[in-house]
């Protein structure tokens, strides 16, 4: 079922919806994933309190934030919506600065877009109602976009469709919108067999070290030019 905070997205359309449960940012390649997770959270995200309040969530880096929903980020204690934009705004910088195109590939529009290209190949069919469902709602000849352009307080007002409907609907929505998932990242070095428990030490350790980072660039920077949450 879908969370209630994407579930009180009335006045707009199910993609908006949709892409609440979607990643922040999708069709980046895998090295593009593993320098943004090189930087931990990088220099300036939020306050140092904040950055803690994502470790804690265990949210580990700006590659992770990347990859992961809004919804999900929204979790967080003390986030919510402005705090996600803000998330997404400093990745989307970041972004930036390597890649010339992202500024037009990485917009919330243009990664909308992309979404609703993948749903206009696939008819309405494709989603969990009948067929008397589909032929009430007019929907015979259209797209899964199509849909997806509605709002749900349009689609229940029918009376056609329930909001269990609805709700299975922007399910499968968003299965159906979402990007390949990335390839594992290429990586310069050799692959070692880690031994028991090597994983969650290194975890730690790298837990240390990004916190450890956060700190010191937090008291390099300058008090006025620290961002605030």
């Amino acid at each position: 079922m879908p969370d209630r905070s994407s579930r009180s997205v009335w006045s707009d359309s199910l993609i908006a919806e949709v892409s609440v449960r979607l990643p922040l940012f999708d069709d980046l390649s895998p090295d593009t994933i593993e320098r943004l997770s090189a930087q931990g959270f990088g220099r300036g995200l939020l306050t140092a309190s904040l950055r803690a309040r994502l470790r804690k969530a265990e949210f580990l880096d700006l590659g992770h934030l990347a990859q992961s929903s809004p919804v999900s980020i929204a979790r967080t204690r003390k986030f919510g919506p402005v705090r996600v934009e803000r998330v997404r705004s400093f990745i989307f910088d970041e972004l930036a600065r390597w890649l010339p195109q992202a500024r037009v590939m990485h917009t919330s529009e243009a990664t909308r877009e992309r979404r609703l290209d993948r749903l206009r190949e696939m008819p309405a069919g494709r989603l969990p109602l009948d067929g008397h469902q589909i032929t009430a709602l007019r929907f015979g000849e259209a797209s899964c976009a199509d849909i997806a352009a509605c709002s749900r307080l349009t689609l229940l007002r029918t009376g056609i469709v329930s909001s269990g409907d609805v709700d299975q609907v922007v399910a499968t929505l968003t299965h159906l919108a979402r990007g390949a998932d990335p390839l594992t990242p290429r990586s310069s070095g050799k692959v070692r067999a880690a031994p028991a428990g090597g994983a969650e030490a290194g975890a730690a350790r790298r837990a240390a070290l990004l916190a450890e980072q956060d700190r010191e660039w937090e008291d390099a920077a300058p008090t006025n030019t620290r961002r605030r949450g």
